[in-house]
């Protein structure tokens, strides 16, 4: 799993936790489900009634009247909102590699190489392997450090070992070559689907 989609999940877990723990807590005391399920709530378990309130109103002033209050409240809201953006920006940024240098860093005579017709090439190259059906190429990761995810689709009688070892000793070495980068490979493999054979 990569590190950005780890951590969009745990972010995204613990605010779906936080929020749904909430909404069942203020359910449950707004709808009076303590009394109407005879359940008694912990001491100082707030929102136990629909009349509760979150803050009473001591709760709410009883730092407004310091001077290390609002600074305070400002610096937190103020961290929330730049957290929140970083995150928004993170999403937001690039995560295939668009150009890369032919032949490495610098490129050789400033040769560039798009992203897609890598891809595409790399695929027409893998199809000419015996023994596969389909072939898709996808690339991610940055310019310098571009990755290439393969999702072969392989006929029902081919062996997966040999075919593996003529993708690396082929497609992926061209690949490796023209570029001038170690262009880490993940490969899914399918079997076509093949109608059952009949029985004499």
């Amino acid at each position: 799993m990569k590190r950005k989609s780890a951590v969009n999940r745990v972010l995204l877990a613990l605010a779906g936790i936080v929020l749904l723990g909430t909404g069942l807590l203020i359910l449950t005391g707004s709808l009076d489900l303590y009394r109407r399920w005879r359940m008694t709530p912990p001491d100082g378990w707030p929102l136990t009634a629909p009349r509760d309130v979150t803050l009473g109103r001591a709760d709410r002033t009883r730092w407004v009247d310091e001077g290390w209050w609002w600074p305070a409240a400002i610096a937190f809201l103020a961290v929330v909102v730049l957290l929140a953006l970083w995150w928004l920006l993170a999403q937001l940024r690039r995560t295939h590699p668009g150009t890369m240098p032919v032949g490495g860093d610098p490129a050789v005579d400033g040769a560039e190489l798009r992203e897609r017709a890598l891809s595409d090439a790399l695929a027409a190259d893998v199809m000419r392997l015996p023994g596969v059906h389909a072939a898709r190429v996808r690339m991610t990761g940055s310019s310098r450090r571009a990755e290439s995810h393969l999702d072969l689709t392989l006929d029902p009688d081919t062996d997966p070992g040999p075919t593996l070892q003529a993708l690396s000793d082929g497609p992926l070495a061209r690949a490796r070559r023209s570029t001038g980068r170690p262009l880490p490979v993940t490969v899914q493999l399918r079997v076509s689907p093949h109608k059952a054979h009949r029985a004499a």
